[in-house]
């Protein structure tokens, strides 16, 4: 009788998708934020790009293979992703050798340690950035101008961002008014004429990005729009409360990492809460970590910091929200 039957864990329902295919899905939405970031940052973009993706996937084939005594599977995209998130996260002057250092955090502490994709609490990339922002605060916060840095690398025209100006200006006594001269229109961080991280400077793209990932079913639009959406209601509440003292919502979802983080760092499947109305939590977590780190906090930006304390959420999300079993009876009183 027991040959008749196969016993085999949930789920029972499969599909076409795959790990590999997921993965490839998200690195064609990444392409254009790709071009983008190349476009504006030049040569420093693809030094920091190509050593970031490679030395992700390196760290990751050694460690699987040599510590974790497996087989490697490095074609299956994540470590790419991890590689070209984390990138985009960088200034496009880091020296390489910094670089490589975030990869091995990313890959090793946080991903690797805890066993590999599908394994890992945090979002490996961002782990990468924080880590680096924490250790090499100068290097982390030293932004090229884009067009200018085009041809150029270490040496590179650098500038603040529009948030690192609007923020040191408040802390200053300045008027909101005074402020919004200084710092470039809110058309021209949206295509990307702004200096910041090689993902920050290319919203258009990554809302292309959005649309195929939407398109594809790769994600759904709980985490960014219940994250987008939360920014610009709480940081509006703000604006409206005072104006010369608080930027307008649009210029938080346009500046920063609001973006990037809302369509690819959020969503990661492996961080991220499964149920439809846990990512509404999570994304409503994140928006507002990330509006009062901005507001309140030291930094001037605070999505890789929100998204992370929101991925330690995660569990205690799933516990707690979660469908109905098959065939549970609820009672009432």
């Amino acid at each position: 009788m027991s040959k008749l039957l196969t016993v085999s864990p949930s789920p029972h329902n499969y599909g076409k998708d795959t790990i590999k295919s997921l993965m490839y899905g998200v690195l064609i939405a990444l392409i254009p934020t790709l071009l983008v970031s190349l476009y504006f940052f030049g040569i420093g973009a693809l030094i920091v790009i190509i050593t970031s993706v490679l030395s992700a996937v390196v760290f990751e084939y050694l460690i699987t293979k040599y510590i974790l005594k497996a087989s490697p599977d490095i074609i299956d995209g994540s470590a790419v992703i991890t590689g070209l998130l984390l990138a985009f996260n960088l200034p496009s002057n880091l020296p390489v050798w910094i670089v490589i250092i975030g990869a091995l955090v990313a890959i090793g502490i946080g991903k690797m340690t805890f066993g590999g994709l599908g394994n890992n609490p945090f979002n490996p990339a961002l782990v990468g950035r924080v880590f680096l922002l924490v250790s090499f605060p100068v290097q982390m916060t030293t932004w090229p101008a884009p067009i200018q840095s085009r041809l150029q690398y270490l040496d590179a025209v650098t500038g603040a961002t529009p948030l690192g100006v609007v923020k040191e200006g408040l802390r200053n006594g300045e008027q909101v008014s005074e402020l919004v001269k200084q710092i470039p229109s809110n058309m021209q961080m949206f295509i990307g004429n702004v200096g910041g991280s090689l993902g920050e400077v290319a919203g258009l793209a990554i809302v292309l990005g959005l649309i195929w990932l939407l398109y594809k079913k790769v994600i759904t639009w709980h985490i960014p729009i219940s994250m987008l959406g939360t920014i610009f209601i709480v940081s509006g509440v703000f604006w409206l409360i005072n104006p010369e003292k608080y930027m307008n919502p649009v210029f938080h979802i346009i500046s920063g990492g609001a973006l990037l983080g809302a369509v690819f760092m959020a969503t990661d499947y492996v961080t991220s809460p499964m149920t439809a109305k846990g990512q509404l939590i999570f994304g409503i977590g994140i928006g507002f970590l990330t509006v009062m780190i901005r507001l309140f906090g030291a930094y001037p930006e605070g999505v890789s910091f929100a998204i992370l304390i929101m991925n330690a959420f995660v569990p205690i999300i799933n516990l707690y929200v979660k469908p109905k079993r098959f065939g549970e009876v609820i009672k009432n009183g």
